[in-house]
């Protein structure tokens, strides 16, 4: 009996354990965007970790703002892999360095909460940035 109650226990209990995603660094997508990360909106959860990875030279990433008591990491290195841990639910807006003014920007959102969206709706961005930051902005909920 002890045993069946020990099977039962493990077999409905449930871990939750951090996710880690990859986001890769592009110079064309499938689709035909061009200088862009493979996702725009990256949802994943606190404790989750993104892997930015290059297929390309020249890209990098660099955070401009996420939510309120997050300290901005230095931006990564140049054809460097990057990964990063994300302790605070919200919004992140990032952008690869040299391709910032050809929109390739993009958005991570962490358990869901948007409350930061109209902190990140007033960042600086260029170029074909401003288009696309509104239009992923557009598309949370």
């Amino acid at each position: 009996m002890k045993f069946f109650l020990s099977f039962l226990f493990i077999s409905f209990y449930t871990v939750s354990f951090a996710a880690d995603i990859t986001v890769e660094m592009l110079n064309k997508r499938s689709d035909g965007q061009i200088m862009v990360y493979s996702e725009n909106i990256s949802r994943i959860n606190v404790g989750d970790t993104i892997t930015w990875t290059p297929t390309t030279k020249g890209h990098n990433v660099e955070f401009l703002t996420g939510p309120e008591g997050w300290e901005i990491p230095k931006r990564s290195k140049m054809n460097k892999e990057y990964s990063y841990k994300f302790d605070l639910p919200g919004i992140y807006l990032y952008q690869c360095t040299p391709h910032k003014g050809m929109g390739m920007i993009a958005l991570v959102v962490v358990d869901g909460d948007t409350s930061n969206k109209e902190k990140v709706a007033t960042v600086k961005v260029v170029a074909k940035s401003k288009k696309k930051l509104r239009k992923l902005l557009g598309q949370l909920k």
